[in-house]
């Protein structure tokens, strides 16, 4: 009733950036399912909830953290601070309580972004967004995915005084990219979602 929601898929499973872009398109045609703020470009939240790009996030570890991910590894997407101190202080709880479910955090990205497309509404209250990415260790895929679902928890029960903080998705197989701007500039804001 206030919502809109669409799925794209290959049939046969096939990964590619047509895909992507087809969701993309999806998206845009369900602009009227959403609001607009009365600065005309701050909508009231879109996404896209994707599977992992994984040769992607291989080798941006590779280039950020000189790291060759193992087999099973793990996105979060996580909305930040913009202070300094109290985004430290939010990874610094998060890994903590991923590393007490056995999990290891191999390091954090800045999502890189383009702010120009968003409206002065949506500006005021921007996060940071990061990616962290991390890795299994011993754990087999099932454990991996249920240590990853009560970390999420636990982190959100621990930080749920922290207005600016949020995960929009911290999974194995899936990564959300999301935000408060109309459909159509969710892809100029997330530059990522450009590569092919």
């Amino acid at each position: 009733d206030n919502c809109g929601f669409g799925l794209i898929a290959h049939t046969k499973g096939k990964v590619s950036h047509r895909v992507l872009k087809t969701a993309i398109e999806a998206l845009t045609c369900m602009t009227h399912r959403g609001g607009i703020a009365s600065d005309g470009k701050t909508g009231d939240g879109c996404g896209l909830l994707l599977q992992k790009p994984d040769f992607f996030m291989r080798d941006i570890a590779k280039k950020l953290f000189d790291v060759k991910l193992p087999e099973l590894y793990a996105i979060g997407s996580v909305m930040l601070s913009q202070n300094e101190v109290q985004r430290n202080t939010t990874k610094d709880t998060m890994a903590t309580i991923l590393s007490d479910q056995g999990l290891k955090v191999v390091g954090w990205r800045e999502v890189p972004t383009n702010n120009d497309c968003l409206g002065e509404i949506a500006l005021e209250t921007l996060p940071v967004i990061e990616h962290i990415f991390i890795t299994a260790g011993s754990l087999d895929k099932q454990n991996f995915n249920a240590r990853l679902f009560i970390a999420k928890r636990k982190i959100e029960i621990a930080l749920e005084s922290d207005n600016s903080f949020y995960i929009a998705s911290l999974a194995e197989n899936i990564i959300s990219y999301k935000g408060l701007m109309m459909p159509v500039d969710l892809p100029k804001f997330y530059i990522d979602l450009a590569n092919p």
